[in-house]
């Protein structure tokens, strides 16, 4: 009997995510997935998040009671046990003998039937287990060792912590009648607990409203939009790495009268930009800013570099299984050009705010200190006075000294109610 089509679905897309770079949300958005139903969609983004979330401690429980090394398993193999032994152990609704024949049947459908015996033996020794959640986290421990080193031992827990639930859905409202057109449509929401203009989604699909297929609405979290914040207001502005635009969709919507360059290095990425993004004063180009196809200089510039995601870990969890420490140092690299490329198209008294969701010092404060080594046309600028601004104008309804570190911008997963983000304002002379 073949296994259902939601953890067949599942075992696919577990399956690229770990032999290529693919990435879940994206995959289970995608249209080879659209057409399962609600109730199976809803049990394969389960499955596929929950296996991402929790798979250091599966492995933990599967080496256990496994007659071979997990790294002499095929990946077929190993994929399998992991969604069998995630729903033994959290999906309730799940009964233990189904999950354990769901998996023998996967294994059998990608031509592993030899394996079907280990599979069987391993999850039946299982289900006869508790899962201990005490501590937790399911993180690579170098991970863990670099937060408590930078953070705290506190902060790293919370960190891990926050990495292990799905986070709710955030949208930014600032139309009264937008909000009100979304509560007729059994969407519940609550006010944020970072921006004014934040709302979290406790019920309803909000992808579903009308607001949404009309791309009058977009979901983004309140780090991401208090980033955008940060750029302020200014007549020429560039947005360097602007896909999926809601940063861009932020800034357009404060500098109405401004020209607004969304520049994105991706052909796909750029199109979708130019589909979500729809002010009228916003340019797409597809684009590398190292090599701009456009002359003339911008005041306000937004480098949102591409990072190792380190502060998404709770929507991207399969980017922990997947960084290694040494990528770190060559992301720095190309980070450093991408900021001392777009340094060169700032005007005179203008600004660039230099921005990724890493945790990593390597991808933060290391980079400024690189591409300003030797310009002494550009200083970075506190950014306290910026966010207290965003206070004292009811923007921000979240205390700004936690928000400060050093000159810099930084939320930490868990200590605020968002992802981990990192910004630095740098003036040019």
């Amino acid at each position: 009997m073949p296994a259902s089509p939601a953890r067949a679905a599942a075992f696919e897309i577990l399956l690229r995510i770990e032999t290529t770079d693919a990435y879940a949300s994206e995959m289970l958005h995608s249209s080879r997935f659209a057409k399962l139903s609600p109730a199976d969609h809803g049990l394969l983004t389960e499955l596929v998040m929950g296996v991402l979330r929790w798979r250091g401690l599966l492995d933990t429980k599967i080496a256990g009671r496994s007659s071979q090394p997990l790294a002499k398993l095929d990946v077929e193999v190993l994929t399998a046990l992991r969604l069998g032994a995630y729903q033994i152990f959290f999906l309730d609704r799940v009964p233990k003998h189904a999950a354990v024949n769901e998996s023998v049947e996967l294994v059998k459908s990608a031509h592993k039937r030899s394996a079907a015996g280990l599979v069987n033996a391993v999850l039946r020794k299982i289900e006869r287990e508790e899962f201990p959640l005490g501590d937790g986290s399911s993180h690579p421990q170098w991970l863990v060792e670099r937060w408590a080193h930078s953070y705290g031992a506190d902060a790293a827990a919370k960190i891990c912590a926050y990495d292990q639930v799905e986070p709710r859905p955030v949208v930014r409202l600032i139309d009264e009648a937008l909000l009100a057109e979304l509560r007729n449509e059994a969407i519940e929401l609550e006010p944020g607990k970072l921006l004014s203009t934040a709302f979290t989604v406790k019920s309803g699909d909000v992808t579903a409203t009308k607001a949404f297929r009309e791309r009058r609405g977009m979901i983004q979290d309140e780090g991401s939009q208090l980033v955008a914040l940060l750029v302020g207001r200014g007549k020429n502005i560039l947005d360097c790495c602007a896909a999926p635009g809601g940063k861009a969709r932020i800034i357009a919507e404060r500098n109405p009268e401004a020209m607004v360059l969304a520049m994105e290095l991706h052909p796909q990425r750029a199109a979708l930009l130019r589909r979500l993004v729809t002010a009228e004063n916003v340019r797409v180009v597809a684009a590398d800013v190292r090599n701009m196809p456009v002359t003339g200089d911008f005041d306000r510039v937004l480098v949102d570099a591409p990072c190792s995601g380190t502060g998404t870990l709770a929507r991207n969890p399969e980017i922990k299984w997947r960084l290694k420490a040494e990528d770190l140092s060559r992301l720095q690299e190309y980070q450093v050009e991408i900021l001392r490329a777009a340094m060169k198209h700032v005007s005179r008294g203008g600004r660039i705010v230099y921005s990724t969701c890493s945790l990593e010092a390597e991808e933060n404060e290391r980079v400024i200190e690189k591409a300003l080594t030797g310009n002494s046309s550009f200083h970075v600028v506190n950014c306290r006075d910026k966010i207290e601004g965003l206070r004292a104008s009811s923007d921000l309804i979240w205390g700004a000294d936690s928000l400060v570190s050093g000159p810099y911008l930084r939320t930490i997963p868990g200590v605020h109610p968002c992802d981990g983000f990192f910004a630095a304002v740098i003036a040019r002379e």
